[in-house]
């Protein structure tokens, strides 16, 4: 049986307009089904993103310590001779113990409740709150068992 041209014509032309209709039920542009990642994407969001997550590890890696961020004050437990090394905003105060300034030629730790800078190798008061101005290494170190309460970036070590 031989259709006439009319209707195959017919046939061919709602079979497309079907799979134009069906194509977008499918598959989203930039879904998982049709993922679409543009050069541009990649370069301002993935290769940041990759940078940040390597250089991070990389310093976990070479200061052999953890790093953490702590959003809250943290009570933190060191034993004689630990350090730890502060990123630039930490909030320190000692609570039990006794530890050392860690600090560099461009200044100590900031003694907010004292107003003071405290330089390399003073002794660490009780109670007072310090911060910790540039991430350049400085920070403290345990002359026995201590509690400190920390906020803020820093590497145990």
């Amino acid at each position: 049986m031989k259709l006439p041209r009319g209707i195959k014509i017919g046939i061919v032309a709602g079979l497309c307009a079907v799979m134009t209709l069906a194509v977008p039920v499918v598959a989203n542009p930039g879904s998982a089904d049709d993922p679409l990642i543009t050069q541009s994407y990649i370069t301002s969001v993935v290769m940041p993103e990759l940078e940040d997550y390597v250089k991070a590890e990389v310093k976990k890696q070479v200061s052999g310590g953890v790093s953490v961020t702590a959003e809250r004050f943290e009570v933190i437990s060191l034993s004689a001779g630990e350090k730890i090394i502060c990123e630039n905003g930490t909030e320190l105060i000692l609570r039990m113990g006794s530890a050392t300034i860690i600090a560099t030629e461009k200044g100590g730790l900031a003694d907010t409740t004292a107003g003071v800078d405290l330089p390399n190798g003073t002794q660490m008061p009780s109670n007072h709150l310090l911060i910790v101005p540039v991430a350049d290494g400085r920070g403290i170190m345990a002359q026995n068992d201590v509690l400190v309460m920390v906020k803020g970036g820093y590497d145990k070590q």
